[in-house]
């Protein structure tokens, strides 16, 4: 067999090189895992991807993920793999297994199942606990293989009640004591490779019966030593999530003051909330002021509604909370159908008002003027003639009856959407703008979370898709705007200077895209986690290949068995000859 100069030439490709610079077209040599050349006409590989008419880009870098149970059981990180994505960043929110002491392994299993829907058996038939400090669950991880790279951040809620039990989870103040042991914690947890820290500071993130976050009101000392312990480690950066209450300005000022003094890059999850529609506006602001005085600091943005998905196959659907739908919620699908399109048992549900517990509650469940039909071909800007409401009165019907029988639709799939962030105005304007922001990132995409009701795992194609070609509602992005966002912005925002660019000596992470077929599936829901679990998943077309450290991970969206993915322990610098241009 005659040797090779490259073990995998994508030929003719369109390169969306990750810098923002103009597309071009070349061939990409692959050898040992590595980019080896990027030119025309290189010599024959032992593999040969014809890559004519398509993208070759970088692969994608998500950096808000919560595939911390998943990735202790499962080789497949998807959905977030089946969207070009080739490394993911997990243990965001302040949520996540280690480290944990065995008696507190039911605590953190229903945390997790409250703050992001990953159910309790799931859990904890999934989970293996063979570990119990953070080096421990790293180096469980390191055993593994997956489909693509993975980092672990070290999550403040599991830090918190390892280190203060019962007062920890109870949202007691801190002591001294306290706080050096978590920050003696931290600096072991970065040292061994953890690629930055998170907490939670909103009321959104509550265990599974209804408890804040065990981080919701952890004071500045408590915040400020844990991120000195990791400047004393020199490793890692810090990523927060905030209600930005009471005072929003005094809230971001001390996210500055963590930056500031422990010398770490920080950055926070930004939305735009319907109770404050123009605050996001000031973040930014603010965010421009401490980046102009050289603190390391970026908001985390999406480039869709953060929205809930309802329906009878979900957490929850309009009808979850009333007596009558009770009666029938152990139904089996088919037979719960059956009964939501009797007339008679319709009129009795429908006569009957209920109220949810907890985040999601009545009035968001039955928001008709908020809410829109989800179809096979998903719309995640939607305009307000296609509210429900809209609909069922250009219809002539109630909205509660158009919302049964969509979710009827498709043989009892049908589901409704729900945007509660990036939506006050019923468009994806404020998106645009922070997107376009020099001081943001892409991320909030929660793969691995919210298996009932969020299924945001898509972000990355999306992004592409909507933002750069169909968006019909606003002004759009270049194609190698959205690629530069979500490969080398991204990379570089968590310290990971190795991937994210097609230059030669960087990691082969890269996608060959079939730009004009790619397509967005409607989110479907799979029974394929631990003890029967459901998860709502979601599918794309359009991605030829998916290359991770030079292997073909995906072929039109199809596993071919490779799993070259593997924990990567804190940052990575770039190549000797490219960090010195």
């Amino acid at each position: 067999m005659a040797d090779h100069l490259y073990d995998l030439v994508l030929r003719g490709g369109t390169v969306v090189d990750g810098t923002g610079g103009a597309p071009f077209v070349a061939d990409v040599g692959v050898k040992n895992g590595l980019i080896a050349a990027v030119r025309p006409n290189l010599p024959a590989g032992a593999t040969e991807i014809d890559a004519t008419g398509k993208l070759v880009t970088p692969g994608f870098v998500d950096i808000h993920t919560h595939y911390d149970g998943q990735a202790t059981w499962d080789n497949r990180l998807n959905p977030s793999s089946g969207h070009g994505v080739t490394t993911v960043v997990m243990g965001n929110c302040g949520v996540g297994f280690a480290p944990c002491k065995p008696e507190d392994h039911d605590r953190l299993i229903r945390l997790m199942e409250g703050v992001e829907d990953i159910p309790f058996p799931v859990l904890t038939e999934g989970l293996p606990w063979n570990w119990e400090s953070f080096p421990d669950y790293l180096d469980a991880l390191d055993r593994r293989v997956f489909d693509i790279d993975l980092a672990a951040q070290l999550p403040h809620a599991a830090l918190r009640v390892y280190v203060m039990g019962e007062r920890g989870a109870n949202r007691d103040p801190a002591t001294p004591e306290d706080i050096a042991q978590m920050a003696e914690i931290a600096r072991r947890a970065m040292e061994a490779g953890a690629i930055g820290f998170s907490t939670s500071r909103t009321l959104n993130h509550r265990t599974s019966d209804g408890q804040p976050t065990p981080t919701l009101n952890a004071g500045e000392d408590e915040l400020m030593g844990i991120a000195l312990g990791m400047k004393a480690a020199g490793k890692g950066v810090l990523q927060l999530v905030s209600d930005f209450a009471p005072d929003p300005i005094e809230e971001i000022a001390m996210f500055r003051r963590l930056s500031e003094k422990s010398g770490r890059p920080l950055s926070f999850t930004l939305a735009q909330s319907a109770k404050a529609p123009e605050l996001y506006k000031t973040m930014l602001a603010k965010v421009s002021e401490a980046v102009d005085a050289g603190v390391e600091m970026k908001a985390q943005v999406c480039g869709r509604p953060v929205g809930v998905l309802f329906g009878l196959e979900l957490t929850m659907n309009p009808f979850s909370p009333t007596e009558t739908y009770r009666e029938i919620a152990h139904l089996p699908l088919a037979e719960r159908a059956a009964m939501l399109a009797d007339p008679a048992f319709r009129a009795r549900l429908l006569s009957e008002s209920g109220d949810a517990k907890g985040p999601f509650r009545g009035s968001m469940l039955q928001a008709w003027d908020n809410m829109y039909l989800l179809g096979e071909i998903p719309d995640y800007e939607q305009g307000p003639e296609r509210t429900v409401k809209a609909l069922a009165a250009g219809m002539g019907v109630w909205p509660e009856d158009l919302a049964i029988d969509h979710m009827l639709s498709q043989g009892g799939r049908g589901m409704l959407y729900h945007p509660f962030l990036n939506y006050a105005d019923g468009s994806l304007a404020p998106s645009f703008e922070m997107l376009g922001h020099r001081d943001t990132v892409p991320g909030l995409s929660d793969g691995g979370a919210h298996v009932g009701m969020i299924c945001d795992g898509s972000f990355p194609t999306s992004m592409l898709t909507h933002w750069t070609r169909d968006r019909t509602r606003g002004p759009k992005f270049a194609v190698e705007q959205v690629i530069r966002m979500q490969t080398r912005d991204t990379a570089e925002a968590v310290g990971l200077l190795d991937r994210g660019l097609i230059e030669v000596g960087l990691r082969a992470d890269l996608n060959v895209i079939d730009y004009d077929a790619l397509k967005l599936h409607a989110p479907s829901v799979a029974y394929d986690m631990p003890a029967g679990g459901r998860r709502l998943t979601q599918k794309a077309e359009g991605y030829v290949a998916t290359i991770v450290a030079g292997e073909v991970t995906y072929r039109d969206g199809e596993p071919t068995g490779a799993l070259p993915g593997r924990l990567v322990r804190g940052a990575r610098s770039a190549p000797l000859a490219l960090a010195a241009e």
